[in-house]
């Protein structure tokens, strides 16, 4: 762990809750012999510029498992309310004592730790300083979603944010409001390429796709980045039609 004075505190902050609307309970689902949420945790584990990783999940009795887990793999937990999930988000932030934050969700078990590592070093290399930046969410695939931004940013948002969308979805508040907030263009593929396809898991047809690269990558590349999952859609272009019909919800 970095311990220079000069250098912030950037704690990566991963929602998850067992109350999803399509697909209940979807983050203790397993594949590969693991819950999802236990890949989604071990990947982010391996980020270089992470100085915590804090689980922010409900209140709600139906999410102490997801809490257990968290616990039994030495990542802290913050618990907040179900609906405001920016004021959850605040809330871990202020429990780790961050300066910056990374928002990732759970539901993402095939989360790149580079990518990650990739945007937060962008993050914090902008100059002028930015508060706000995200990867492009319209170029890389759905489930290696990362967004970075200052704690400052966060706490204003949780102040001022009324719409329930903007309380549901974190940073919206942030990303909408370009004439008070720096936001950066979103980093797109290196190479330039746009991949509309979906390797987060909101309904079975997901899991059922998320199952099969596991099975594929892990016994010979626990490690694997992004690029390796798509090397074996090449080689299996057919499994890219499991989950083509399922539609993200999002605001972006």
């Amino acid at each position: 762990m970095d311990t220079n004075p000069a250098k912030p505190r950037v704690v990566c902050i991963s929602q998850a809750r067992m109350t999803s609307t399509r697909l209940p309970g979807k983050v203790l689902m397993e594949a590969a012999g693991k819950p999802l949420l236990a890949h989604h945790l071990g990947r982010l584990a391996r980020c270089r510029t992470l100085d915590a990783l804090v689980l922010a999940t409900t209140v709600n009795g139906t999410d102490d498992p997801v809490a257990e887990l968290a616990e039994t793999l030495g990542v802290p937990v913050f618990r907040g309310d179900e609906r405001d999930v920016l004021g959850r988000f605040a809330g871990a932030a202020a429990m780790a004592g961050a300066d910056v934050v990374v928002r990732v969700t759970a539901d993402c078990p095939l989360i790149d730790p580079a990518l990650v590592d990739r945007v937060v070093s962008a993050f914090l290399d902008a100059g002028p300083p930015l508060d706000y930046l995200s990867l492009d969410v319209a170029r890389f695939p759905r489930g290696l979603d990362a967004e970075v931004f200052t704690r400052s940013a966060l706490d204003a948002a949780a102040a001022a944010a009324t719409e329930p969308a903007e309380r549901e979805h974190v940073t919206a508040h942030l990303y909408r409001r370009p004439e008070r907030f720096r936001v950066g263009a979103p980093l797109a593929p290196e190479d330039g390429s746009a991949l509309d396809q979906r390797w987060c898991v909101d309904e079975a047809a997901d899991l059922e796709l998320v199952r099969r690269l596991l099975g594929a990558l892990l016994p010979e590349n626990p490690h694997f980045g992004w690029q390796d999952c798509c090397k074996v859609l090449r080689q299996h272009p057919e499994w890219a039609d499991l989950n083509g019909s399922v539609r993200q919800n999002t605001l972006h």
